[in-house]
């Protein structure tokens, strides 16, 4: 009995070493060496304590490796909600196998976007939000083929929209939100060469009208609120579109309500603060809002009645030129 327990510690304890030895060759050395690079580029925050050579990379906080099929190469890298400052390291483009990358809520995070992310041609999704980086949005993010979401939001971004974003052939999710960009929304927006659900551009200082090209698109979220948008934007809009999310309140949208058919999985509209005439349709009545707001606009008539409708306060109407009726005082 005391044999067969001693044969059994021995093969535990084999074992266990057996198995601390391989967990240490998980991590690929070239991949080890960039990450440390990147933290003594990042000055060494504590927020990447877990990074320590002696142990194995693909155990390290903010990141993530492959299966053996790639030699547990590094395929993410997400760092975020951290006390960091600096730029981002230059060596995050010597992650070969990186296909989602990740810098979010890092205030002191500064600079340009990296240029030698565009060595990373597997990415498939990059975050870069809620940071203080400057500058215009690369072309290099355009040779980024498997590119399938992109989220530049809360930064201090500036210059124009590249058209050339259109062309990424996998583009599912595009957010540019909460910068600085100027000019117009390229016309080639309308016609993206992957199925872009979500286009999301708000408060930034766009100018100019949209291209008509949009109308021809059936966005999942569409969202262009607080810019400084001109003309007809009744083009966004179509029955027979899939759309849930409309969003283009606080510009300077001219057309007639009227005329506009929504879609029927259509939730959410909101539309105030701009220059649209004419009445609200009867059938919205029939749409399941769970936002709806009108309020700033130019519009007359009597609001439809429907509990889809009525359920919304005077807040998501007033400030029209001649609506009438519950919620709003009876029509004369």
């Amino acid at each position: 009995m005391a044999k067969t327990m001693t044969l059994l510690l021995f093969f535990l304890s084999s074992t266990l070493l057996l198995t601390t030895s391989l967990a240490k060759d998980l991590c690929h050395k070239d991949d080890k060496i960039t990450l440390l690079k990147i933290k003594k580029s990042l000055n060494n925050p504590y927020h990447l304590a877990s990074w320590d050579p002696k142990t194995d990379c693909c155990s390290w906080y903010c990141l993530e490796c492959g299966d053996a099929t790639v030699n547990h190469r590094v395929t993410s890298l997400f760092i975020q909600d951290g006390e960091i400052s600096g730029q981002i390291p230059p060596e995050v483009g010597d992650l070969p196998y990186l296909d989602s990358l990740i810098f979010r809520k890092l205030t002191n995070l500064t600079g340009h976007i990296q240029p030698t992310i565009a060595k990373l041609k597997k990415l498939t999704f990059l975050r870069l939000s809620w940071t203080n980086l400057t500058g215009p949005v690369p072309e290099f993010l355009s040779q980024l083929k498997n590119l399938d979401y992109i989220d530049l939001s809360f930064n201090d971004l500036s210059g124009s929209i590249p058209s050339s974003l259109s062309s990424l052939p996998k583009l599912g999710y595009l957010e540019l939100s909460r910068n600085k960009f100027t000019g117009l929304i390229p016309e080639s927006f309308g016609s993206f060469s992957g199925k872009v659900s979500s286009l999301l551009l708000s408060h930034n200082q766009l100018s100019g009208t949209i291209p008509k090209s949009l109308g021809n698109s059936d966005f999942y979220r569409i969202d262009l609120s607080w810019n400084k948008l001109q003309g007809d934007a009744s083009i966004l809009f179509g029955a027979k579109k899939t759309t849930l999310i409309v969003d283009i309140s606080r510009n300077m949208f001219e057309f007639d309500l009227s005329k506009v058919k929504l879609a029927k999985s259509l939730t959410r509209l909101d539309l105030n603060h701009n220059r649209i005439t004419g009445s609200i349709p009867a059938e919205w009545s029939k749409s399941e809002f769970q936002l709806l707001d009108v309020s700033y606009n130019r519009l007359c008539g009597r609001i439809p009645k429907g509990e889809n409708i009525q359920r919304f306060d005077s807040t998501s109407f007033y400030h029209n030129k001649c609506l009438c009726g519950a919620p709003l005082p009876s029509c004369k």
